[in-house]
């Protein structure tokens, strides 16, 4: 454990990361525009919360299945050329999007169609996530150094945070505008291109140890250390089952235009909130780092996540709603940064892609699939009760974690 660690600003001194850091804000924020204006069209042309965890399924499958080969693509590729694909790949998904909402297309085709195409694109967004997630975590270590690496995570968890925050109300005020928010969100992954091209990162790459060996091989490997490194495990498993029970942000929409009924607007902020907490509690530990009880404190931040998650759902007033998201938002923000930096320092870096990539199978897909379960539980539940539901499943998981391991629970760094 280093106790003598510094502000986690001190790594923005290192330009090619502060290039790298701008382009990571851009991309989620175009990202964040696009999937928030998505959950609020689905509805309002379904009326189904089914049809909102579709969504969810179409985004997890893809990403899912692919995880573990984009893995082991990225620890032997150039992890700036693939991301420069990746996000002109985004691009031509939301000019997809740009066409089949335009008045003219959505006459043609009628209501029905148009859901299915948007279904699609999602599909190939998440063909498209399963390569550029891993690829943006583990290009970090080829631009810092290993001992500014937990500052580096940290501030990484800022600006996805600020981005989210950023796009999900921006998109909320532009809300009945959707061709305007697309256009922004175009223009955002032009901004990405451009930094990303012009980003230099160092010379020796780093490749896959061994490149000889066979795709399934290779594959093994990641998992294999994911499997038997017990940290690391038990925090993407945390996370996987937090997230998938907590996923309350999937049913916002419906809050928003049926139970809460704030209309657009309050539709964005309530999709900001919990970012906007995560970006508080953050930003305080980009300056006051935590130094020791870390894995104490990642357990007792999850099981305060689900208690503001029976909150939210159990609410029927705007304040209180978006209090209890803000600070599911506050506690999540500590989970990011403790389980980020357990990765990045655990982690080999012949092996970050492909670690990075089962990370993304427990975390980053489980929101997806999450969004697909609390579709799945309000179509049979209830709106409400699956949401406490939810909350509830989450508390158990920090209990038989705090139980099944212990040295989670020890851990410090």
């Amino acid at each position: 454990m280093n106790k003598d660690r510094g502000s986690a600003l001190e790594v923005l001194r290192i330009k090619e990361y502060r290039s790298f850091i701008t382009a990571r804000f851009f991309y989620i924020m175009a990202l964040r525009m696009v999937t928030t204006i998505i959950g609020w069209r689905i509805y309002q042309i379904t009326h189904n919360v089914f049809a909102i965890g579709l969504i969810g399924l179409f985004g997890f499958l893809p990403a899912f299945c692919l995880a573990l080969y984009a893995g082991h693509v990225i620890d032997k590729s150039d992890k700036r050329a693939l991301l420069l694909t990746t996000t002109f790949c985004y691009l031509a998904c939301v000019a997809g999007l740009i066409v089949i909402s335009t008045g003219r297309v959505v006459q043609a085709l009628g209501s029905h169609p148009i859901q299915w195409l948007i279904y699609v694109i999602i599909f190939c967004t998440g063909v498209i996530r399963a390569f550029a997630g891993p690829a943006l975590n583990a290009i970090v270590a080829q631009i810092v150094p290993p001992e500014q690496l937990p500052g580096a995570v940290t501030l990484n968890s800022s600006a996805f945070l600020s981005a989210s925050v950023m796009g999900h109300a921006t998109a909320g005020f532009l809300i009945a505008h959707t061709t305007y928010v697309f256009s922004f969100s175009i223009v955002g992954f032009y901004v990405v291109l451009a930094l990303f091209f012009l980003l230099r990162v160092s010379p020796k790459q780093i490749m896959l140890a061994g490149s000889e060996k066979k795709t399934w091989e290779s594959i093994k490997d990641g998992l294999r250390f994911v499997m038997m490194t017990r940290e690391v495990l038990a925090a993407m498993a945390l996370d996987l089952f937090a997230v998938l029970f907590g996923g309350a942000v999937a049913m916002i929409p419906v809050y928003a235009s049926d139970i809460l009924r704030v209309g657009p607007v309050g539709f964005g902020w309530l999709n900001a909130a919990d970012d906007l907490g995560s970006i508080i509690t953050i930003l305080a530990m980009t300056i006051w780092p935590l130094r020791r009880r870390q894995g104490l404190i990642l357990l007792y931040a999850v099981a305060g996540f689900g208690a503001f998650i029976i909150l939210f759902g159990l609410s029927h007033w705007y304040l209180i709603s978006f209090i209890a998201l803000l600070c599911s938002g506050m506690l999540d923000g500590i989970s990011v940064v403790i389980r980020g930096t357990i990765l990045q320092l655990k982690t080999p870096d012949s092996m970050r892609g492909r670690v990075s990539s089962v990370s993304s199978m427990f975390i980053n897909s489980s929101n997806e699939l999450g969004q697909f379960e609390s579709g799945v539980m309000a179509r049979l539940l209830g709106v409400i009760p699956s949401v406490v539901f939810g909350g509830c499943m989450t508390l158990g998981v920090v209990i038989a974690t705090w139980f099944r391991a212990p040295s989670l629970r020890k851990m410090e760094y």
